[in-house]
Formats: structure tokens, sequence, C-alpha cells
């Protein structure tokens, strides 16, 4: 079979009301570019008919393939199939609810050609959002780029390109807890952004509620800082230099026989260490947590159908198949 120049990995999660519309886009974009290509589906167990809807695209066009999980197995272990599938030169990743506008790969292509590795689609605006998540979005970005030695891109989503080079490397990144933002990041090699607006929803819900959203987060934090950590390291010092301070205050009024009943003290302290503790156990946790996922080797993912064709899976990628 002749490899593709480009391939185009969508992870899909109940999603069939934007199929139709996202198909016939993404196809008119890549016939424009005058490359061959591939789109790879990969549905995320679907409870509607997205799976089907994409299994007949790919019987109407070689071109275009449809995996299906055994089980959901979340958004970022999708986009992890979609690249391992991925048969092309080229790999673009992008959500299939049309907030990633296929339009914008034309632009993104000729950063290709310029010798760019890897090219990330950038929000220079987002519409259609709560002011309340447009905050959190800011206040996150900016201080995970503070707070990790990896030059990750603020208001930068999954919606990107990535060489050959950038493609090997990210297929040898097989943690579990994936921050696929911050692991194309990592591999390095020449990168560059394309602004875009990035339009509201048209149809169908989100799929990051803010649970999702927390947890996504705490993802990206923890796979690439130790901060969570320091920050535990810190707060158990200023405590302690308290508690030092407050000794010193209960010894001189001891010397001065001054008769302090101090249970109220007694009581914000032994709770205020309480609450210190739990803290720094709960961040240990989390961290130990990621660890024990880790040692127990389980496949990313497991890959319950496909229709359009099997892909050998390169020696690098665990991947189970059945």
């Amino acid at each position: 079979m002749i490899r593709p120049d480009i391939s185009v990995a969508l992870p899909v999660f109940n999603e069939v009301e934007n199929l139709d519309e996202l198909n016939e886009r993404l196809q008119r974009v890549l016939n424009a570019a005058s490359r061959t290509w591939e789109i790879v589906y990969v549905d995320d167990g679907s409870s509607d008919a997205s799976f089907e809807k994409m299994a007949a695209f790919a019987r109407q066009d070689p071109r275009v393939r449809a995996l299906r999980f055994s089980r959901n197995f979340g958004h970022q272990m999708a986009l992890t199939a979609g690249v391992d599938a991925a048969r092309g030169r080229i790999v673009a990743v992008m959500d299939a609810d049309l907030q990633d506008p296929p339009e914008l790969l034309s632009e993104m292509l000729k950063k290709v050609d310029e010798g760019y590795e890897v090219v990330y689609a950038q929000r220079s605006k987002r519409e259609g959002e709560s002011a309340f998540k447009l905050w959190t979005a800011h206040v996150f970005y900016r201080l995970l780029k503070r707070w990790t030695n990896v030059d990750i891109p603020v208001d930068v989503g999954d919606f990107r390109l990535m060489g050959p080079r950038a493609v090997a490397a990210f297929r040898r990144l097989r943690e579990r807890h994936r921050f696929i933002r911050g692991m194309t990041a990592w591999v390095g090699f020449r990168q560059v952004g394309v602004e875009y607006v990035r339009p509201a929803r048209a149809r169908g819900e989100t799929k990051y509620p803010l649970r999702k959203m927390l947890r996504f987060a705490l993802d990206g934090l923890t796979s690439f800082s130790h901060v969570p950590l320091q920050l535990a390291t810190w707060l158990g010092f200023a405590v302690s230099f308290f508690a030092f301070l407050y000794i010193l205050v209960v010894l001189a009024l001891w010397i001065l026989k001054i008769n302090v009943p101090g249970w109220t003290t007694l009581m914000v302290f032994v709770l205020l260490l309480g609450g210190v503790q739990l803290t720094v156990i709960g961040v240990l946790g989390e961290y130990l947590g990621r660890i024990y996922d880790e040692v127990k080797g389980r496949p990313l993912y497991l890959v319950a159908e496909e229709v359009g064709g099997i892909t050998a899976p390169s020696p690098d990628v665990d991947v189970t198949l059945e």
C-alpha cells in the first residue's frame, strides 16, 4: 500500500451530529492540498451511532479508516491510537466537534513545508465559552508554563501537525496519564504556532465538563512538574516556622507566669496541622497513584474493531487489537 503524505487522526465520542459535515470539509481541504491522504477516526466508546457513521465513510472511501475501542478509554488515549494507526508521513490530530476548523490545515501544512516539525493551532479567541472557563484556561496555561521546564505554548489545544521525526518520538512516549499538548512540546524539534479563532460548538455537548477539566489539568501539572511536591515541602516549612514562633510565645508566657487558657489557639493549630498533613498526603498520593498505574504495564487501549484495513503497529507501540 502506498504511504499517504498526510494522515488526520480524530478521536470521536458521541459526535454523530457533526460527522457528515466534518468528513465533507476535511476531504475538501485535503483534496485541495494536492496531497495523498487518509483520515483515521477513533471511536472512544460512543453510545450513539458515531461508529456506524464512520464505518460507512470507510466503506465508501478506502482512504478513510474507522477504529472502535472496546470501551471508553478517554480522549487522550483515542488521540494516541489515531497517531499509532496513522500511515502518513505527516500526522495531524484534531477534535471531531468542528471547533478545530479543518480549513486551518492548509496554512499549517505550509509551515511543515517550511521545515517545522510541529505546527500547533493557537487560539487567539475562543467563542461561545463562559467567562469562568476562559479565565481558568488562561490561568492554567500560564501557571503550567511557569512551573514546568518544558516550553508548553499557552492557549493551545491538541490541534496540531507533526512531521515524521516528531511522530516517531511521540510514539515512544507511552505514559498512561497523558497530556498530549505537553508531550509534543517535550519532543522538541522546530515548532511554530498558527493563530485562529476557535468557533463555538454548533451541535452536541462538550465532552469536558468541569470535573474532567480539573482531572486533565492535574494530569498536565503532575506529568511535567514537581512543583506540587515542592509546594508541599514549602508549606510544611512555613507551618513549622510559625509553630516554632508559637512555642517561643508559650515559653515566654510560662516564664512570666501568665496563665492563658489557650483552648481556642490549641484547636486552631491542631486543625491547621491536620489540614496541612492531609494536603501533603494527598499530593503524595497523586504521584504515587501515577507510579502505580505505570508499573502495571497494561496496554494504553484496546481496539475492538477496525473498518478500512488493519495497520501493523510499530515495534515501539504497545497496542492490542481484538
